[in-house]
């Protein structure tokens, strides 16, 4: 009888590495390059080609990787600029005097509003009772754009009654300041009514300008402002970069 041969088990192939591991690997080296300082906030990252050149790999994982990253609010990607680690993240009060300028400054740094248009248009009903006029009385509308250091920290439509606030377009246009707009108009003083906060994801065109991809949450504000007497004087809705800006409540404003 002859002896059988044992069969040869041959071993399963060494895998090779899958092609997204690649990319996830980039982005998690990155990332801790980051949160270590080697790339401090405010710095251009190496080029696509440079990245490319150090990991080994081709230009679309570098993408791959970076979008990630911008996904995750680790950096900005600027068309034509390249990309940057996201350099702060600004601590905004919402009070019973919420002032952009005087905000920013309480956290170090500078900003002012900037108008990016501006039309008359009709109240609708909820706006007409919020600021308390007639539906489809006129309003000025201002879509307006808040800086600090050259960030882009949130964009807003404002809603000012007329003919109360004829002109306020051009005096914030010329200082970047809302409350001065209000004191060339005679409301020297002016509080906040009611703050309401939501998370969402943008609108295309809310994401563009505050330069972040648009499957990033932002901060929705919705506020009304009031003059001494009570009487409303600002309905608006603001888009904060959810990555940049830290909201706080203060209840102890008197």
């Amino acid at each position: 009888m002859t002896a059988s041969t044992p069969s040869t088990v041959s071993s399963p192939p060494t895998p090779r590495p899958a092609r997204d591991s690649f990319w996830t690997r980039i982005a998690a080296e990155l990332a801790e390059a980051i949160g270590n300082g080697i790339y401090p906030p405010g710095q251009r990252l190496p080029s696509e080609h440079a990245l490319a050149e150090q990991f080994g790999v081709n230009r679309h994982t570098i993408r791959r990787s970076l979008a990630s990253l911008c996904s995750q609010g680790l950096v900005r990607i600027t068309q034509g600029s390249g990309t940057y680690v996201e350099d702060f993240a600004v601590d905004l009060v919402l009070g019973k005097r919420t002032r952009h300028q005087q905000g920013l400054a309480q956290a170090g740094l500078r900003g002012s509003l900037e108008v990016l248009h501006e039309q008359v248009a009709p109240a609708t009903a909820a706006l007409a009772r919020a600021l308390q006029v007639p539906v489809r009385s006129k309003v000025l509308v201002l879509r307006v754009m808040g800086n600090a250091e050259g960030q882009p920290l949130h964009v807003s439509e404002r809603y000012f009654p007329l003919p109360r606030f004829d002109g306020l377009a051009a005096v914030v246009r010329e200082t970047g300041s809302i409350t001065a707009g209000f004191a060339a108009h005679g409301v020297a003083d002016y509080t906040r009514r009611e703050s309401r906060i939501t998370a969402e994801l943008p609108e295309t065109q809310v994401a563009t300008a505050l330069r972040q991809p648009a499957s990033r949450p932002v901060l929705q504000v919705e506020s009304l402002n009031v003059d001494p007497a009570g009487v409303p004087i600002e309905w608006a809705r603001a888009w904060f970069a959810g990555d940049r800006v830290k909201l706080t409540i203060a209840h102890d404003e008197h």
